[in-house]
């Protein structure tokens, strides 16, 4: 018997896997030095999103930058790597 998708995440495509996401904290890696959590509110098929209750973290070798932004739109081209539930280490 198939393992059934709703059980087994390893079977969800990538989309699907963002798309159980919204309305959940993700923690966002950029391709710049910028480390991004939020609340997702949607996405697109390019996976460019839309953040509430954000915390960006820039790090840069002099210092530790956070920020935080009520809503933020992100580009899916500029993105590295998603990380569901997770929080930065500040």
């Amino acid at each position: 018997m198939a393992a059934d998708a709703t059980t087994n995440p390893s079977q969800l495509l990538p989309l699907e896997l963002v798309d159980k996401c919204i309305g959940s904290r993700i923690h966002i890696v950029m391709k710049s030095d910028k480390e991004i959590v939020g609340t997702l509110l949607r996405f697109d098929d390019f996976v460019s999103m839309v953040l509430e209750d954000v915390t960006e973290v820039e790090i840069t070798p002099e210092r530790k930058k956070i920020t935080k932004l009520d809503q933020i739109f992100l580009n899916g081209n500029s993105i590295t790597m998603l990380v569901p539930g997770e929080e930065p280490e500040v």
